[in-house]
C-alpha cells in the first residue's frame, strides 16, 4: 500500500462499509504512526480490486481490516489477501492470528471457517446501527493451511 493509494481506499471503504467507513485522515494515520502494521492492496489497471491489513504485534497478530471491491468478487480475492496477512504474520512469528467479523457476513465467515479460524467470543449488538453482532475469530499459525 502506498500514500497515492489513500483516497481510492477511503471511497471504497465508503461504498462497503457505509456506517463506519474509514476516513483518509484514518488510513494516513495507519500508514504513518503504525509501524507495526502491514497493508496490501490488489489492483489491475490502476483499478482497486481489493485491500487488506494486519497489525504485527508479537505473538498475536490481529486484522485491521480486509475487503474486496463488489465487482472483484467470486474470483478468490479474498482467499488471497488472507492467505498474504496469515504469511505475514507467520514471518513475523506470531503464533495466533485474531479477527472480528459482523455475524452476517456469511461470506467472510465462510472463508475463515475454510482457513480454519475458529470463534472464540461474540460481541453482542457490536456493529451499529443494525445491533449486529461480532464474532471474534483466531487461527492457530502452527497448523494453518494456505
Amino acid at each position: 500500500m502506498r500514500w497515492t493509494d489513500i483516497p481510492r481506499l477511503a471511497a471504497l471503504e465508503s461504498e462497503l462499509f457505509p456506517d463506519d467507513a474509514w476516513a483518509e485522515a484514518t488510513w494516513w494515520a495507519e500508514l504513518a504512526a503504525r509501524p507495526r502494521r502491514a497493508y496490501v492492496v490488489e489492483e489491475d489497471a490502476g483499478t482497486l480490486l481489493g485491500y487488506a491489513g494486519v497489525d504485527l504485534g508479537g505473538e498475536v497478530a490481529d486484522v485491521m481490516t480486509m475487503a474486496v471491491a463488489p465487482a472483484a468478487r467470486g474470483r478468490g480475492l479474498g482467499r488471497q489477501l488472507l492467505d498474504e496477512l496469515v504469511a505475514r504474520a507467520r514471518d513475523d512469528h506470531a503464533e495466533h492470528l485474531m479477527l472480528e467479523v459482523r455475524a452476517d457476513n456469511d461470506v467472510a465467515r465462510n472463508l475463515y471457517d475454510s482457513k480454519g479460524f475458529e470463534v472464540l467470543t461474540v460481541r453482542r449488538r457490536y456493529y451499529q446501527p443494525g445491533d449486529v453482532d461480532a464474532h471474534i475469530m483466531r487461527l492457530s499459525l502452527e497448523g494453518a493451511t494456505q
